[in-house]
């Protein structure tokens, strides 16, 4: 027996279309949803709604479906959500085949802590990689433990899951390691307040001389 987040899905191929019944079927706890690709004609379906809300909380989710008794894989492609609800309205699903390459972004985690003082910039969310359809990586992950203020860390310097190549041009900048501007600021601060201290006493000493 399937549960809820079995990456199976039954889905409904559904003929009538427009916003009132796309609402209708939301309000059934079913996601309106189109499958295309592989030079398929575009297959407008209807989805569990709860099921498949679970299984697109992984980047780059591939959802087994079966349409009108058939087996097929697909990426989750897009999903548009409600901007204030956060309702999932619509999911467009791309066919897809096992063994087939194809291009995702993945996202980047950053593990660890730099230098004291330092901060890990993230300046590239995603990656972008060619990878088997059925072998997507959830994330990719970046170390930055005790690294110095400076350091900088390229998609070229990524170490890649087995199997992936990249696809984002090597030199793009992925994590960048910098004292905080706050830090800065204060330590300039501290600068111009000794200087200044400095050169009170400095008068101070000259008047007493005289």
């Amino acid at each position: 027996m399937s549960t809820e987040t079995d990456t199976k899905v039954i889905a409904e191929v559904r003929e009538n279309f427009g916003k009132g019944f796309a609402r209708r079927l939301r309000a059934a706890g079913r996601i309106p949803a189109v499958i295309y690709g592989h030079g398929t004609d575009p297959v407008h379906v209807a989805l569990p709604g709860h099921q498949v809300s679970l299984l697109i909380r992984r980047a780059n989710a591939v959802l087994e479906l079966e349409v009108a008794g058939r087996e097929q894989l697909a990426l989750v492609k897009d999903v548009q959500k409600d901007p204030v609800h956060q309702i999932i309205e619509h999911i467009d699903l791309l066919v897809v085949k096992k063994g087939e390459k194809i291009q995702v972004d993945v996202p980047i985690i950053v593990n660890g802590e730099p230098a004291v003082g330092t901060i890990a910039n993230l300046d590239s969310a995603t990656i972008s990689l060619e990878v088997e359809a059925t072998h997507i990586p959830e994330h990719v992950e970046v170390d930055v433990e005790g690294l110095e203020d400076g350091t900088h860390i390229t998609a070229a310097d990524l170490k890649l899951p087995q199997g992936a190549s990249l696809v984002t041009e090597p030199e793009t900048l992925v994590v960048a390691v910098s004292v905080p501007a706050s830090t800065l600021a204060a330590e300039d601060e501290i600068a111009a307040a000794d200087e200044a201290a400095a050169e009170t006493q400095a008068a101070s000493s000259e008047a007493a001389a005289e």
